[in-house]
């Protein structure tokens, strides 16, 4: 009959050994809050950490007693409230985006690693598919690829004009291949931007927007494919492709991070679940869509200036390893658990 009271005591116990060190946290947080960090004496200034980090501790091994929810949302509120009086108010804009770039956006990735995994599997199956049904049928690649994408790039169009679009310099071909360039860019980035906004509606639209992409990918391959042109055209796409594709794929990644928050909360509630993951897949997302960035320079200047089919590989070799280095190694010399 005693097992019952157990968690109680052990929750009790707990409360009445660290209280007093929230309470003296909260003081101080509040009156930096009202009067500024400069108002704090020098002792209480050196505390400040020192309390902030206990109270960290606290709120972990908080969740991890599945103490009482108010107690839990106490210590959530005054770890943040403490976070931007330690860390936020001595940071400068120049300070965070360096601190975004350097640790926070690879540390998302890395924590995200499973998401970010099935996103690209569900691409890569799209991509596959794409490619069996209109090598089958070339038919198929009307339904999978839309005219105005295409740009004349259809089955129907002769394997010369094909080419053509890939190496001739002339005018007329160099303003198809920027037309045909800048739809491909324009949506992929929008597959990637709902892949990620639609992630609340149980990551439904999120893997069926990635297949999609996958298929549209998949098509243009089996076109080329089909006339002899797909280690021209990979090296063409691979430019940008490797940036832009991998940013898809954390956007359909972070669109899946919220997918997991509301199918499995943990002790959590759902909206409690969700504010506290849509965090790291925000800062997903404006990772990826600095790639996207990035990946549109790419395509607007290097790949329309090199025309050598070798040159095309080297920079679309150099850019995925740089991405895969900076995504496993970025920010893994500094602690990860400040967060």
């Amino acid at each position: 009959m005693s097992v019952p009271l157990k968690s109680p005591l052990k929750s009790f116990e707990f409360r009445r050994e660290r209280e007093k060190t929230w309470r003296e946290l909260e003081d101080l947080v509040s009156r930096a809050e009202r009067r500024g960090l400069k108002s704090l004496p020098a002792d209480d200034l050196l505390r400040l950490p020192t309390l902030y980090r206990a109270t960290l501790s606290s709120l972990s091994v908080a969740r991890s007693i599945s103490l009482d929810q108010n107690v839990l949302n106490y210590l959530e509120s005054l770890s943040a409230r403490a976070y931007f009086q330690v860390y936020g108010a001595r940071s400068s804009l120049l300070e965070g985006i360096g601190y975004f770039l350097r640790r926070g956006f690879p540390g998302a990735v890395r924590a995200a690693l499973w998401p970010n995994l099935l996103s690209a599997l569900w691409m890569t199956l799209g991509a596959v598919i794409g490619f069996l049904l209109v090598e089958a049928n070339a038919d198929w690649y009307y339904s999978f690829v839309g005219t105005g994408m295409a740009g004349g790039r259809s089955p129907a169009a002769s394997t010369d004009f094909l080419r053509e679009g890939l190496y001739d310099g002339a005018d007329s071909a160099a303003d198809m291949l920027f037309h045909f360039a800048t739809s491909l860019f324009s949506h992929n980035s929008a597959i990637g931007i709902f892949a990620f906004a639609l992630g609340f509606a149980l990551g439904v639209p999120t893997v069926l927007l990635l297949f999609y992409n996958g298929l549209t990918l998949g098509a243009f391959l089996a076109l080329y494919d089909s006339r002899g042109l797909t280690w021209d055209l990979v090296g063409w796409l691979s430019v940008h492709g490797t940036t832009e594709l991998l940013a898809i794929v954390l956007c359909g990644g972070g669109g899946l991070v919220l997918a997991g928050a509301i199918i499995f909360p943990d002790r959590e509630t759902r909206l409690e679940s969700l504010a506290r993951r849509g965090r790291a897949a925000g800062t997903l997302i404006m990772g990826a869509v600095l790639m996207l960035f990035v990946a549109g320079f790419l395509e607007g200047f290097a790949r329309q200036l090199v025309t050598d089919v070798t040159s095309r590989y080297v920079i679309g070799g150099a850019m995925l390893a740089f991405w895969l280095t900076y995504f496993a190694l970025g920010g893994r010399d500094e602690q990860d658990g400040d967060d």
